[in-house]
């Protein structure tokens, strides 16, 4: 086969993939642009007139100012949890030599694989015990714990890459190990820590099983639960919903668009040095 040919081939396969994956999304924008009576109608076909009334009501029936401060809440709690714990835990780890290092750093590893299902019971007891249920800057706090492991496992082999040469000569310039994490590693973990955040973004931003588990008002939902509340028994507004949906995505999409070069490069470093 010569290598014309292969070329032609791989770009077909890509982009049958492209519309495979695009498909869904195109669906997702015409149809909320459509009455409830065109969604059932047509689904595939193009809007008579496209809507943007659907957009408002859906912004003022989803409450999205109030279930987005509280979707930002537990984001800003969870991603700040999860990169300061797991940025001085990692470096630390990387940097102690020993077999308690090392377990230490394996049980971290081990626990990414237990499912969250598993857990679930029992994590929603302890977060109503330590006074963490019903709240989102508590829920914060229980999806920092479950974050970490991952972080730490990115951060430790990250930190591998950066000679110790710097450790020792902070220590010589007069820093202590606190102030020379933060004045001179730490910003050298920059791609690592962008790339955990878009992550922890991503997985914060839309995650419905732990919000529903943990808030149990409606007035501190966030955005998933807030447009799941669109979902009656006896009816459902798909084009109100699909409107909703993608407004509460559109966040998101941009701040992964503008960090997405970080994801895979921290992601590769960190596992390859690991």
């Amino acid at each position: 086969m010569s290598r014309r040919l292969y070329s032609a081939l791989a770009w077909l396969v890509l982009a049958l993939l492209a519309v495979y994956f695009l498909f869904p999304i195109y669906m997702a924008i015409v149809n909320s642009f459509k009455t409830e009576g065109e969604v059932y109608s047509s689904v595939l076909g193009l809007p008579a007139t496209f809507r943007f009334d659907n957009y408002m009501e859906a912004f003022k029936k989803a409450n999205m100012l109030h279930s987005g401060l509280n979707t930002i809440i537990v984001t800003v709690t969870g991603i700040v949890g999860i990169v300061v714990c797991s940025s001085l835990a990692g470096y630390k780890l990387s940097r102690t030599r020993g077999r308690l290092s090392n377990w230490i750093f394996m049980l971290f590893v081990a626990s990414m694989l237990i499912p969250f299902q598993t857990i679930m019971v029992t994590l929603t007891k302890m977060a109503r015990n330590l006074g963490l249920q019903g709240s989102p800057f508590g829920l914060g706090v229980v999806c920092a714990g479950l974050g970490v492991s991952m972080a730490i496992f990115l951060y430790h082999g990250f930190v591998k890459g950066i000679p110790r040469e710097l450790d020792e000569s902070a220590s010589m310039d007069g820093c202590g190990e606190w102030k020379g994490f933060f004045l001179i590693i730490f910003p050298l973990l920059v791609p690592i820590t962008f790339t955990i955040i878009v992550l922890n973004l991503l997985w914060l931003w839309n995650d419905f099983l732990l919000p529903v588990l943990l808030l149990n008002d409606y007035r501190k939902y966030t955005l998933v639960l807030t447009i799941n509340m669109f979902f009656g028994k006896y009816s459902r507004d798909w084009a109100l919903i699909l409107a909703s949906l993608i407004l509460s995505s559109i966040p998101i999409v941009v701040i992964f668009a503008f960090f997405q070069r970080w994801v895979i490069q921290g992601i590769t470093d960190g596992a390859v040095k690991g």
